[in-house]
């Protein structure tokens, strides 16, 4: 049997000050519409959560149905990528503010065994597997897809000292890549610039053309989000590794 929606917030919260509001809360909005069977509840849950989040609503209603979409299986993997595909169309504060509670609702971290594991429970996104493209890093990498849809989106992980090879995007027009890190601390350089440090909140802007590298810091664990930007006749080209020297005085 189909479970039912039952909701007395309404009235225990407003019964006495709004009776008509208590009762379009609970009767109407979670009584009918949230039982009217076209719609299974999960997906409810998650059209839920993202009207709210693009209304810029962040509060405890949030909260709660950020806590109702888990209970209806919504897992954590699912929920990243909703939340990442929404803020593609409603804006990258909502998808912060969002992405911080929906990591307090899903913390379900297990006693951490390894240093990759309590890495991972540092971080909202999944580490992924062995980079498929780790002939062209320095040090183990790791790979995991966010969103392969519309714009694609991937987890780039880096083990401690761990970095990319120089390389270039090229494209005959648009193209280029957008870095932000979402864990961790690392680097980016591009060629005859000073390297910029990127720690959880950095956004780097890679314009086609520009010989760069991004990898952890000698001593640190890193991720970021990597965005491939749209383009014509786009391709990476894989140049020569880092100088170990000089990447080893970075802090």
């Amino acid at each position: 049997m189909r479970e039912k929606i039952v909701q007395t917030a309404g009235r225990n919260q407003l019964g006495d000050f709004a009776p008509t509001f208590a009762h379009l809360n609970d009767d109407v909005l979670f009584g009918e519409v949230w039982n009217e069977e076209a719609i299974d509840l999960k997906t409810r849950c998650i059209i839920t959560v993202v009207s709210l989040m693009a209304s810029g609503i962040t509060d405890s209603s949030l909260v709660y149905h950020l806590q109702n979409a888990k209970a209806h299986g919504v897992t954590k993997q699912e929920i990243s990528a909703i939340i990442t595909h929404a803020t593609m169309y409603v804006g990258w504060p909502k998808g912060w503010a969002v992405f911080r509670l929906a990591k307090e609702v899903w913390n379900e971290a297990a006693p951490a065994e390894t240093e990759k594991e309590r890495y991972q429970n540092s971080i909202f996104f999944p580490i992924g597997e062995p980079n498929p493209y780790g002939q062209f890093f320095v040090g183990q990498s790791y790979l995991a897809p966010v969103s392969t849809w519309q714009v694609p989106v991937f987890n780039v992980t880096f083990e401690p000292g761990c970095r990319n090879n120089w390389h270039i995007h090229h494209a005959k027009s648009g193209g280029g890549q957008m870095l932000i890190c979402v864990g961790g601390r690392g680097y980016y350089q591009a060629w005859g610039e000073a390297p910029v440090e990127m720690t959880p909140g950095t956004v780097v802007n890679i314009p086609a053309g520009v010989k760069h590298w991004h990898g952890a810091a000698p001593s640190s664990w890193f991720s970021h989000l990597a965005i491939e930007v749209a383009g014509e006749d786009t391709r990476a080209e894989w140049l020569e590794a880092v100088d170990a020297e000089a990447y080893n005085k970075l802090a």
